[in-house]
């Protein structure tokens, strides 16, 4: 089978349209659009200075096994001024989420989960990766995206229709709703839930990383918490799909520019269809240009007896279909037995669409926007020691309430998912939770303040 090289014709490259340059985005006028337009310019000279000032505080943690777990505090001109929960999502193209179940194929629905894959991070191939504020416990974000419906399956029929009133949503506006709070502070780990009824589709999971210092770049790997994406496809009789985090670098600190790297393998399961993926992303060679080249294999695998994690430990009997490409431009795919590849998703005109966000007069004070408000507006002003200040004083409010409830013998209890953490890495929603989504998916915000808080 021929896959896309330098090598191939251009005509054996069809170009399918598998999802839209720029989905539509809507949202009433009482609500607050956060678009992050400042995530995608920067300025060279002040991130220049930053760098130099970041790289010295992280020389002081060379050696340390998991940075991410040492409680120390940066000065506020180092950080973006966003808190994490809302700059931490997979969302950054939710139309390609909600196709995920339309496609009447099983390997058309994985093809569409790869799609989701390779946009869930264009942060980070638009823009330049930041600092956000450190979240706190107990801290939590919710927003919407309205979407049209208009990304078309991959592969195989398409059957969009919405799961809940059984009518056609091809082209109209479809919610999605996202709720992630801050379930445990030491280690830092948030959960989350990604839900959009019409479709009857969700994903879930919880955030933890491991950073580790290399002396020239950051090392970033999922914590032992962190156990990948998973999405659930209610309409096709609860298929659900797992997919892991590969391990990332954060270099060019040396340069003056930050960039993300990829050089790991992960995997994509889905034990109903017995369907698996193998992507590779290949490491940077420090001659010439980065390539951001990723290659996979799309085959049948017994979710019984899964031990295939290397490309080349896959038989060519079981191979549904090959995908090769650059993570930040365009990615294709050839199915078995074929020598036609096709554009699965093409990057070069995709952003990140804005979210939806409930005003801030709606907002509960431990929710992150309007929790960090005062610390966001000192940053943008430059009223750098202001800013410091108040962030210090957060933090040593959460170490008080911390050292009391440790006083008292007291566990925290995270408001709207079950547990801080699962064995199994797929968080549940409390009965306050799934009232919070329900809520957020008619754009009700109204929700009682929290008895307890842990900043």
């Amino acid at each position: 089978m021929t896959t896309p090289s330098s090598r191939e014709s251009s005509n054996n490259r069809a170009r399918a349209s598998p999802a839209p340059s720029i989905a539509t985005s809507t949202a009433s006028t009482n609500e607050t659009i956060t678009s992050r337009p400042d995530a995608y310019v920067s300025d060279k000279a002040d991130d220049s200075s930053k760098l130099r000032t970041f790289l010295s505080i992280l020389r002081k943690f060379i050696g340390v096994s998991d940075i991410a777990s040492v409680r120390f505090s940066l000065p506020a001109q180092l950080l973006e001024p966003t808190p994490n929960l809302e700059y931490w999502n997979y969302l950054d193209r939710p139309e390609t989420f909600v196709a995920i179940p339309d496609s009447d194929d099983p390997l058309g629905r994985m093809l569409g989960v790869l799609r989701f894959w390779f946009t869930k991070d264009l942060k980070y191939v638009k823009g330049k990766p930041c600092k956000p504020y450190n979240s706190t416990l107990g801290e939590f974000f919710r927003c919407n995206w309205e979407v049209e419906d208009s990304a078309p399956p991959v592969l195989g029929e398409a059957h969009k229709e919405s799961a809940t009133n059984h009518i056609d949503t091809r082209d109209i506006p479809v919610r999605v709703s996202y709720l992630t709070e801050q379930t445990s502070h030491h280690p830092p780990v948030s959960a989350f839930f990604v839900d959009c009824p019409a479709k009857g589709i969700s994903a879930y999971g919880f955030d933890q990383l491991s950073a580790k210092f290399t002396g020239t770049s950051v090392r970033v790997t999922p914590g032992v918490h962190n156990l990948g994406i998973f999405i659930n496809i209610a309409s096709r009789e609860n298929e659900e799909y797992q997919l892991t985090h590969p391990t990332a670098h954060l270099g060019g600190m040396l340069r003056g520019s930050l960039s993300v790297s990829v050089a790991d393998t992960c995997f994509i399961t889905c034990p109903k269809s017995r369907i698996k993926v193998i992507l590779h992303y290949l490491e940077e060679s420090w001659l010439g240009r980065t390539q951001n080249k990723v290659h996979g294999v799309i085959f049948k695998y017994d979710p019984d007896s899964d031990n295939r994690i290397r490309l080349k430990d896959v038989p060519e009997k079981d191979i549904l279909g090959r995908i090769e490409g650059c993570w930040h431009d365009q990615v294709y795919y050839a199915l078995a037995n074929s020598k036609d590849s096709q554009l699965l998703i093409d990057l070069t005109s995709l952003f990140p669409l804005p979210k939806i966000v409930p005003p801030i007069d709606k907002q509960l004070p431990n929710e992150s926007q309007r929790f960090w408000a005062d610390v966001t507006a000192a940053i943008k002003s430059k009223r750098f020691t202001e800013a410091t200040k108040l962030k210090t004083e957060i933090e040593e409010r959460q170490r008080e309430k911390a050292a009391l409830r440790k006083d008292g013998n007291e566990d925290w209890k995270p408001r709207f998912f079950v547990d801080p953490v699962t064995a199994n890495g797929r968080p549940s929603l409390t009965n306050e939770g799934r009232k919070a989504l329900e809520q957020l998916q008619m754009e009700h915000y109204a929700l009682t303040e929290n008895e307890v808080t842990g900043a």
